[in-house]
């Protein structure tokens, strides 16, 4: 069977891999199994600790044996995890299989993003990540409006259906999917297993060490993840149980979420349609000023869905949040590609960002769990909120010195 040229499959996959699942099984377990506030954060955190134990092995494993195989094996693992949350009911069983879910993510982490730059190149690679990210939101919107209508009659079966797709999806790249920018180290240059992904685990480190920017970029992954983590766990809970939703129209719960996601993207697709055009060949100093207005649009939503008791308000902050979201993602990834000039260690350092980030959540997560147990959901969503300053701060830092961070430069790179 022919493979699909590399561009044809990676929004192919944007487009089919790209359902929010999380709204319907966000809404599974708070109305059907009744997590607790704590509960649903311990299982972000479970699932944050697992992404940190695993995302730099995982991807050295992408690094060392093909992007292609570590985004099959990731696929297969997080398809099958969602499909058994909707078969258990035992809320350690969720927190278990959401372990499970952030180990099979890592093998996708890094090695996605590493996987097209490598076959389009890095100089083409931005404008790639933006068209990729409207297709994504046509699948998300067509895939929204199948499982939400699933949902009001199942949320269950729709959980179940979401895992469903991501097997069959992974099953398909085993045929479909090519991979000809990634090289494999010569026969001759070989050692072990264990000693090549040392090997290369030890480069990217060493790369890391010696770019600055790519240091910096990871100190504002902490930042973000840690505040991502109250937010992305009890923004249903809030609105079911503190501000409550529109009674226009006596809609099901699911239908509001649905409807809330289906806006954003739609702003999210428009958004990236006029950003692409206008920063096509934008450098780092220019993607750096759109982050950091961004996060600045995020944190100040974050704050006003936690302080506001209108649910028009609140549902007005989670569409800004969501909406900053959906746009930063590419160019954030862009940004850190921007940085990374050695293709043998790409899917590693990638993978270095996804773990700053799950060191965040999972340190700051369990506290502000805590603290909305205490205190109640708004005062863990606000706390959440300004944990973003700063990551501000290191984005002014970055776009004051173009980039560049002249007084870490003077010190001499780690030997090789």
């Amino acid at each position: 069977m022919r493979r699909l040229p590399a561009t044809t499959a990676f929004y192919g996959m944007e487009l089919l891999l790209s359902m929010p699942t999380f709204i319907v099984v966000a809404v599974y377990l708070v109305r059907d199994l009744h997590l607790s506030p704590l509960q649903l954060v311990l299982m972000g955190t479970a699932m944050e600790a697992t992404v940190f134990l695993s995302e730099v092995p995982t991807g050295v494993v992408a690094d060392t044996y093909g992007r292609r195989l570590s985004l099959i094996i990731g696929l297969l693992g997080t398809g099958t995890a969602w499909l058994l949350v909707g078969l258990v009911s035992a809320p350690w069983l969720v927190i278990g299989l959401w372990a499970f879910w952030g180990f099979a993510h890592t093998f996708q982490s890094g090695a996605y993003e590493a996987w097209i730059t490598d076959e389009v190149g890095v100089d083409r690679v931005g404008p790639v990540f933006l068209r990729g990210a409207r297709f994504s939101y046509v699948g998300s919107i067509l895939g929204l409006v199948a499982l939400v209508a699933l949902g009001t009659q199942s949320i269950r079966a729709a959980v179940i259906a979401g895992g469903a797709i991501e097997i069959a999806c992974a099953i398909a790249l085993i045929f479909l999917m090519p991979e000809t920018g990634f090289r494999r180290r010569p026969v001759a240059e070989r050692k072990g297993p264990l000693q090549e992904l040392r090997m290369t685990a030890a480069t990217a480190a060493r790369y890391v060490r010696a770019a600055p920017l790519l240091l910096m970029i990871i100190g504002i992954a902490v930042f973000a993840g840690a505040s991502s983590e109250a937010f992305d766990r009890l923004k249903e809970a809030h609105f079911l149980r503190d501000v409550g939703l529109p009674s226009i129209g006596h809609f099901p719960a699911v239908v509001w979420f649905g409807a809330i996601a289906v806006v954003a993207m739609l702003f999210g697709f428009f958004a990236i349609g006029a950003l692409q055009k206008r920063f096509e060949r934008a450098g780092t100093g220019r993607v750096a000023k759109l982050l950091f207005t961004f996060t600045a649009l995020l944190a100040g939503s974050q704050l006003l869905f936690a302080l506001t008791g209108s649910p028009v308000l609140a549902i007005g902050a989670v569409l800004g949040v969501l909406i900053a979201r959906e746009v930063m993602w590419p160019l954030w990834i862009t940004w850190v590609n921007q940085q990374i000039t050695d293709s043998s260690v790409r899917a590693t350092v990638l993978s270095m960002t996804g773990q700053a980030d799950a060191i965040g959540e999972a340190a700051v997560g369990p506290v502000l769990g805590v603290i909305a147990n205490a205190y109640g959901i708004s005062s863990g969503l606000a706390v959440g909120a300004l944990l973003l300053l700063p990551a501000l701060g290191l984005y002014a830092r970055a776009l004051r010195h173009g980039g560049r961070e002249p007084e870490l430069q003077e010190l001499a790179a780690p030997a090789a």
